[in-house]
């Protein structure tokens, strides 16, 4: 693990961001551990040295236009956006799809990345890259704190993690024993 990891961790630890117990993720998986960082984001300079780590991973920083999808990117988007002078939009959840609302636009000549809090499986980068796709910008790619998952996920996009953590993710009907008479709990990114 290097210094970065270390700091992430250390971060997430101190804000009590990242809990143990057995929790129902967003896919639909359990796990034992959960990185619930709307707990990080209520220390602002704790989010601004999170997005300064950020920012040295992506690979240019000429942006344009962050971009985040609702809920958990807003806050840490919405600091590498002020950090990098870009302009900040969100994506939210319509019928829990997400969606561009509030007249926002993406310009054809906007410089476009998506920055996320956490991926397990994708499906919710996948689902605002789609979005992204539908307007003629030059989408540089995506960028999330965490990166949980077991298995590489291939966006079609760049993209990159601050934090790379393999926390091993269960079906329902296939739960460790330890994890068996947990009650699970779904507290929300």
């Amino acid at each position: 693990m290097n210094k970065s990891d270390q700091e992430v961790i250390s971060i997430f630890e101190d804000t009590q961001a990242l809990l143990k117990g057995h929790f129902i993720l967003r896919s639909g998986l359990r796990s034992e551990y959960f990185f619930q960082c709307a707990q990080v984001c209520q220390h602002l300079g704790k989010v601004q040295r999170l997005a300064e780590l950020m920012i040295e991973k992506i690979p240019s920083k000429n942006v344009d236009l962050i971009i985040a999808p609702a809920m958990g990117g807003l806050v840490l988007g919405q600091e590498v956006a002020r950090q990098l002078g870009s302009r900040f939009i969100f994506l939210e959840k319509v019928d829990d799809k997400l969606a561009l609302r509030r007249n926002f636009l993406i310009n054809s000549t906007d410089r476009v990345l998506l920055v996320e809090d956490v991926v397990t499986k994708g499906g919710r980068v996948q689902e605002a890259i789609s979005i992204i796709k539908h307007y003629p910008c030059d989408f540089l790619g995506a960028v999330s704190l965490v990166d949980r998952s077991v298995e590489s996920v291939d966006f079609g996009v760049p993209f990159t993690s601050l934090l790379k953590m393999n926390f091993p993710t269960y079906s329902a009907d296939h739960l460790p024993e330890h994890l068996q008479n947990i009650p699970a709990t779904k507290p929300g990114s």
